[in-house]
């Protein structure tokens, strides 16, 4: 079935929200819990979205069992809005123009127009699933519609050319075309290895195609909260505990 046709506009610059415009008996899906506002005549409809299965190949993914629609009953146009989980950019994907499929890493689905599927994409080679950082289970969005992805930070695209080869964190990949071949490389290098601070590996990714990249995975993010929570008590600093009254 051919995804629903809404039209959107996204707010904000470090704490992005997208405001979705919905004509009568348009819908679109979402996340559980990233829904921000909705006017008068949307109406909300929780389910697994197309039976057990689908549900738990959401959770495989990282998101949750349930998604969310929201389809317009009201006469006229009605809007909705949603907000990504942590500070960054929401990134829409016209998947028409690309081709109808697109890779993003789990977790990082935001909403999409009805009718767009997500599920679940495994990577090719043991390698990379066992050290490839967010782990061998990426998302396949499908559809002939508009998906938003949510990242960190800030947002860089590149379109790699045929053969083009780029080395990055393997947790800053955020998104990219089918066609691009996703590897790990080894660092190399015993210094690197120890004092290095950037892992083992290596996400390889060899063009042809698009690829999105997030300067602020969540995990670096989380990684840097818990340092300066408890290893500020240690020292003598000042920890999340302290800052909100904790002992």
């Amino acid at each position: 079935m051919p995804a629903h046709e809404i039209d959107y506009q996204i707010f904000g610059s470090e704490m992005q929200i997208v405001e979705v415009e919905l004509d009568p008996n348009e819908a679109v899906r979402a996340e559980v819990g990233t829904m921000m506002y909705m006017e008068e005549g949307i109406e909300m409809q929780t389910s697994t979205g197309g039976g057990i299965f689908s549900g738990l190949k959401r959770m495989f993914t990282g998101d949750s069992f349930f998604i969310t629609s929201f389809l317009n009953r009201g006469q006229g146009k009605r809007k909705v809005a949603f907000a990504a989980p942590y500070p960054g950019k929401i990134i829409p994907l016209d998947l028409k123009a690309l081709g109808g499929e697109f890779i993003c890493q789990k977790d990082g689905f935001l909403c999409a127009a009805q009718g767009i599927e997500i599920e679940v994409a495994f990577t090719k080679k043991i390698g990379t699933g066992l050290f490839g950082g967010e782990g061998f289970i990426l998302q396949r969005l499908t559809g002939d519609g508009w998906a938003f992805v949510h990242s960190g930070g800030t947002i860089i695209q590149r379109q790699l050319a045929e053969g083009e080869t780029l080395r990055v964190d393997t947790g800053c990949l955020v998104a990219m075309a089918p066609t691009v071949d996703y590897d790990i490389q080894f660092v190399g290098g015993f210094k690197n290895v120890l004092f290095g601070g950037e892992g083992l590996f290596f996400a390889k990714l060899t063009g042809p195609g698009v690829v999105y990249l997030q300067s602020l995975p969540f995990s670096r993010l989380a990684d840097r909260i818990m340092r300066a929570s408890y290893g500020g008590k240690e020292e003598g600093g000042i920890g999340i505990g302290n800052i909100f009254g904790g002992d």
